[in-house]
């Protein structure tokens, strides 16, 4: 699949939880409504681990969205404005990227946003995981 390091988090930091809407286990580059999978990520300071592939079985957005309610983030190319407010009202943030972009290279970005100086949204994940 990729070349990601795999470690054990067991030291309590805070960590955020990524799908990606992907045809192929490698990159970003599906449209929300019709991703048939996205690969599960959590993500900390010093580990990155794949938890699973959340299979879609039919294209219904709400059955979709609620397959990601323990998804803190969620990464696609395109998505609907209804599916986007369902997303969004459900607590899920999401990014779009207009082009084909690698898994590995958004993961290693998140995680070193991690270890730097975060964006307020992924500070706010992070404190609402911890409170």
């Amino acid at each position: 699949m990729s070349s990601i390091k795999i470690t054990s988090n067991t030291s309590g930091e805070g960590m955020i939880k990524v799908a990606f809407a992907t045809k192929d286990l490698e990159n970003i580059d599906s449209h929300f409504g019709s991703a048939k999978q996205f690969a599960v990520y959590e993500i900390s300071k010093s580990s990155i681990n794949v938890c699973e592939i959340k299979k879609v079985t039919e294209k219904d957005t709400d059955k979709t969205v609620a397959l990601l309610d323990d998804i803190d983030i969620v990464y696609f190319t395109n998505v609907g404005a209804i599916a986007a407010a369902k997303l969004i009202n459900s607590g899920i943030f999401t990014i779009k990227y207009k082009e084909v972009v690698s898994i590995e290279k958004e993961v290693q970005k998140l995680q070193d946003m991690l270890n730097t100086n975060p964006p307020p949204f992924i500070k706010k994940i992070i404190e609402k995981k911890v409170a």
